[in-house]
């Protein structure tokens, strides 16, 4: 596969027919975007193969499986040159969806779910207080998420 590769608007087409739904079978695809089941499939390989893909995943609705508690948290490193190793820790934690490096007060901000406050705690205390390099980490409590997406391609 050329390094060169640019995606085009078929590519484009593709990725915003499949973006809602990624179990729509490629020969509806196809017809959408007016190309053969075997163009969509070749396409997307490629774009796997490129990292545009990262693969397909449920969007699950964490509350339904009992997880009512969601927080941001700001996490001060003693070493901003840890961040690489202080992630790799934190990603172990299963309780935690996303990891960010950032700018501002704080040097990484973490999104966890939990069970209920308790549970928070917990993974505070006993899971992200102890690894090295975190200084002191701010908690914000989710109220309420009211949007949630990717960005819309134009396709």
């Amino acid at each position: 596969m050329p390094d060169n590769y640019e995606i085009d608007n078929v590519d484009l087409k593709i990725l915003s027919l499949l973006q809602h739904n990624a179990k729509k079978p490629y020969t509806e695809v196809a017809k959408q975007a007016y190309v053969s089941s075997g163009t969509v499939h070749v396409r997307m390989n490629k774009l796997e193969k490129l990292g545009v893909v990262k693969g397909a995943s449920l969007d699950l609705n964490l509350t339904a499986l009992g997880y009512t508690v969601g927080s941001f948290l700001g996490v001060f490193l003693s070493k901003s040159s840890l961040y690489d190793k202080v992630a790799e820790q934190l990603a172990k934690i299963p309780e935690i969806t996303s990891i960010h490096y950032t700018t501002g007060n704080y040097s990484m901000f973490v999104k966890i779910y939990a069970k209920s406050t308790d549970h928070l705690k917990d993974i505070l205390h006993d899971k992200i207080q102890k690894v090295s390099g975190i200084e002191r980490t701010e908690t914000f409590v989710i109220l309420e998420e009211t949007l949630s997406r990717s960005i819309e391609l134009d396709g």
